[in-house]
């Protein structure tokens, strides 16, 4: 009789526990399921925001082709119905074409050349910019008699423009000179554009010393380590980037330079425009 009842309290104890069991599992399957259906949905939202970006573009390739003014108005109208803001995409086609027409523009050799003094010369004008900003814009003439010789220009002095002129033989070559002037602008005015960038959003940030060419950088900062203060010297050697070729840190540490994380510093300094490296060190709390 014991054993029965035995039998029928283990019986009791073991259902209760395939109970609890299935108490426990069914809220994880609803949460589960709750998860796929939010899954799902976001899917959902994604194909139709695809198919709604994949009409835009369907639709700005035909304004494109007809990009002149009577044309996309003909073109409008076809399409008013269907488009509620035609004013959007019509400055959209627009501005891709112009876009376009710039591409163009500089695989023709991205200079703007005016004939000059009676067909005699020309003017070029070769514009610098960085990180897709336009920033100054540089002229020089060419006397375009017997021997080329550059007349006039605004050209930085500390540029070697006739050191240049000879190097890439402007006697025979024109475009080889012109895309190699047009490189050292162009990371002159990066580097400088940096040094500017660093001025304005780094007030921690001291400037020791910096020079006309913008070649040579050295910083001040603090390392959140100690409170440490740490001299960066940043070298240009290589005038036609605006990237460091050498990166030197000097602190009253001397352990911190050697160390793997400020050897990684002193690559992402040498890979990454000044501005934005010191914001990195700043938002992973290495630099105050």
């Amino acid at each position: 009789m014991d054993t029965v009842l035995s039998k029928g309290v283990f019986s009791h104890f073991g259902l209760l526990e395939v109970q609890a069991r299935n108490r426990l599992i069914r809220p994880q399957q609803s949460s589960r399921v709750k998860e796929l259906k939010a899954e799902v949905a976001a899917l959902k939202i994604k194909r139709e925001q695809l198919k709604a970006e994949i009409q835009t573009h369907k639709t700005l390739q035909k304004l494109r082709l007809s990009v002149d003014k009577q044309s996309i108005d003909k073109e409008v109208e076809e399409m008013e119905e269907e488009f509620a803001d035609t004013e959007l995409l019509k400055l959209m086609a627009k501005h891709s074409h112009i876009k376009d027409l710039i591409y163009a523009h500089h695989l023709l050799g991205g200079y703007n050349i005016i004939k000059t003094n009676n067909d005699k010369a020309v003017c070029v004008s070769l514009a610098t910019a960085y990180e897709g900003f336009y920033l100054d814009t540089y002229n020089l003439e060419i006397d375009l008699r017997s021997v080329l010789r550059i007349s006039h220009h605004n050209i930085p002095p500390f540029i070697p423009l006739n050191s240049l002129a000879e190097q890439s033989n402007i006697q025979t070559d024109v475009k080889a000179f012109l895309e190699l002037l047009s490189l050292h602008l162009n990371a002159y005015a990066g580097r400088k554009q940096q040094l500017k960038l660093v001025k304005e959003q780094f007030k921690s940030v001291e400037v020791m010393e910096s020079n006309t060419l913008c070649t040579l950088l050295v910083l001040m900062f603090t390392a959140s380590t100690k409170r440490t203060p740490v001299l960066c010297t940043l070298d240009y050697s290589d005038h036609t980037k605006s990237l460091p070729t050498r990166v030197l840190f000097e602190c009253e540490d001397s352990d911190l330079p050697n160390s793997p994380e400020w050897k990684e510093h002193c690559s992402l300094l040498m890979e990454t425009p000044v501005h934005k490296a010191l914001m990195i060190l700043r938002n992973v709390g290495d630099i105050i």
